[in-house]
């Protein structure tokens, strides 16, 4: 489990496996293509996508793989592939997941 703390906030990621195609992992929310796995978050406010960003990006680098994305307001578009091998990969896959987790988290937060 990794643990954040920016000042203005704490999160508990947890990991979600190792080296592999990570095909297992349960990625509700995501759609897959040639392109990526893509997602689009919703928040009550800038704030609040901004700060799920912060949190994502500390994951990002902590894994040296990191996200095509934009942001608008209070939405957050991602897309994630492995643009060394061009296809969707365990990496991307694993890190959709944590940022699952982050989004949930973000979420119970502001509530």
């Amino acid at each position: 489990m990794h643990h954040f703390n920016s000042g203005w906030f704490n999160v508990n990621v947890t990991s979600v496996g190792e080296e592999g195609n990570g095909g297992g992992t349960n990625l509700s929310g995501w759609a897959e293509d040639a392109a990526g796995l893509h997602r689009d978050f919703q928040f009550p406010d800038f704030t609040t996508a901004w700060r799920f960003m912060g949190l994502v990006a500390v994951e990002a680098e902590r894994t040296d793989h990191h996200p095509d994305w934009s942001n608008s307001y209070n939405r957050v578009s991602i897309t994630l592939i492995s643009h060394d091998v061009g296809k969707v990969t365990g990496r991307d896959r694993r890190l959709a997941a944590l940022i699952d987790e982050i989004h949930h988290t973000v979420s119970v937060e502001d509530r």
